[in-house]
């Protein structure tokens, strides 16, 4: 195990997790007595247009995965309609590697319930839902209790600290499908309905939860709004890039010495995420790695100096997502990583639309048949034709994001396609795997 030089252990910016390893760090007091609800204080005596304008001035983008302006979403609600307005939290983190949402629910519950008011109060919402994956049992358990400690302090409810704003806010688990990820889904599910995307347009801005206006924000987009009410826009600007400003959670897992959650300005390289967590496991060296999730385009070790920003990894071909950093070295199979992945994906495809639905199911047999010494060269053409025939057709991201590993493993280590049809390499899967698979 390497020690991080001091001029790498200067790229930790602790902002959303400094509070993370605090005796009771998910208690209201605790929270209080390290500056709790203290930009709540402020946001209220703030006119909500300019709590808008504050969150566009701090460059903000969305924590979840597309990395679309915040405020400019929070610009979107239309005002005076006369119509409800609602907040929706997606805490629905399921993708393979990702996990810097629920270690942030759990030990800091209270900066999230804090996000959700001062969101809540700038977009004109009197309702609030944080929509949790129903597998997180211990997160909504301390989020339901950080709502009821709120409550019982005043932050919530009828007539916030003298105010006349009133919130609601409910935690809602979910039934544990990866489709209510994405936001349409998850307003389905919210209303009762099989979580499936929706025809877009409408918007959720415009048509959301209940037909009504509705912004959908990730957990650490939510997290990130109390301290830039009170840092403020510029000092937010002082961590990250010029288009990707502030600190970033990245979650490092893999063949690395300390996995776990590591928050840096955006722009750090993998170079530096692997240094600061102890770098590669003794006899282990990097071949390819995921920059956002498994549904993000596979880089390999030539890319370890791109920076983790939206645009840096944009610029390497692959996508910064939810910033899952999976690290796996030249022991790792690239051929099998994707065939689990597309395990997964096929899976969680609620079925929807045919491109999507078919394809992840052919894609998973084709790889099947590679996996067990079956392959032929024509099964290559066939994965990349089934991703073309889903990438930009399928209803919704999932079924793009599912083609991402097939096409960057295809396209960086074809040579591993070929060894195992052309028999250098033992089959890892027996020919029971092949039931159906022709």
């Amino acid at each position: 195990m390497t020690t991080p030089r001091p001029e790498t252990l200067a790229k930790l910016t602790p902002v959303l997790t400094k509070r993370w390893l605090s005796p009771d760090a998910w208690r209201i007091g605790t929270y209080e007595r390290l500056d709790g609800y203290a930009a709540l204080r402020k946001a209220l005596k703030a006119h909500p247009d300019d709590l808008i304008q504050l969150i566009k001035d701090s460059g903000l983008r969305g924590r979840g995965g597309a990395g679309f302006p915040t405020g400019l979403k929070w610009g979107f609600i239309p005002q005076g309609d006369g119509k409800p307005h609602y907040l929706v939290v997606n805490a629905d983190e399921g993708e393979p590697g990702t996990c810097k949402d629920l270690p942030l629910m759990t030990h800091d519950p209270h900066s999230l319930v804090e996000g959700v008011i001062i969101a809540s109060y700038a977009i004109r919402a009197n309702r609030a839902y944080i929509y949790i994956r129903g597998e997180a049992v211990h997160a909504a358990r301390r989020l339901r209790n950080a709502v009821a400690e709120a409550q019982a302090k005043g932050y919530l409810g009828r007539n916030i600290m003298g105010t006349g704003f009133d919130l609601e806010l409910v935690v809602h688990s979910g039934a544990g499908a990866y489709i209510c990820g994405e936001e349409t889904a998850l307003l389905d599910s919210l209303e009762g309905f099989r979580g499936q995307p929706r025809l877009r347009p409408p918007f959720p801005a415009t048509h959301g939860l209940y037909a009504s206006p509705t912004v959908v924000n990730n957990v650490g987009t939510i997290a990130s709004v109390p301290y830039i009410v009170l840092g403020g826009a510029d000092w937010w600007k002082t961590m990250g890039t010029e288009k990707s400003s502030g600190p970033m959670i990245y979650s490092l897992s893999g063949r690395i010495a300390n996995p776990g959650q590591f928050e840096c300005s955006m722009g750090v390289t993998l170079r530096e995420l692997i240094e600061l967590a102890g770098g590669m496991q003794p006899g282990h060296e990097l071949r390819f790695w995921t920059p956002g999730g498994s549904s993000t385009p596979l880089l390999t070790a030539e890319h370890l100096d791109v920076p983790l920003d939206f645009e840096g990894v944009a610029a390497a071909g692959s996508i910064l997502g939810t910033t899952a950093t999976q690290i796996f070295s030249d022991q790792d199979c690239p051929v099998y990583a994707t065939y689990r992945w597309l395990e997964f994906y096929h899976h969680e495809s609620c079925g929807k639309c045919t491109p999507c639905r078919e394809g992840n199911y052919w894609m998973v047999r084709v790889y099947r048949r590679i996996l067990a010494g079956q392959g032929t060269h024509e099964d290559l053409d066939t994965l990349l034709d089934t991703c073309d025939n889903i990438l930009g057709r399928a209803f919704c991201g999932l079924g793009d994001g599912a083609t991402s590993s097939v096409t960057s493993s295809l396209k960086y280590f074809k040579q591993d396609y070929l060894d195992y049809i052309e028999g250098r390499t033992a089959p890892k899967l027996s020919d029971k795997s092949l039931v159906g698979a022709h």
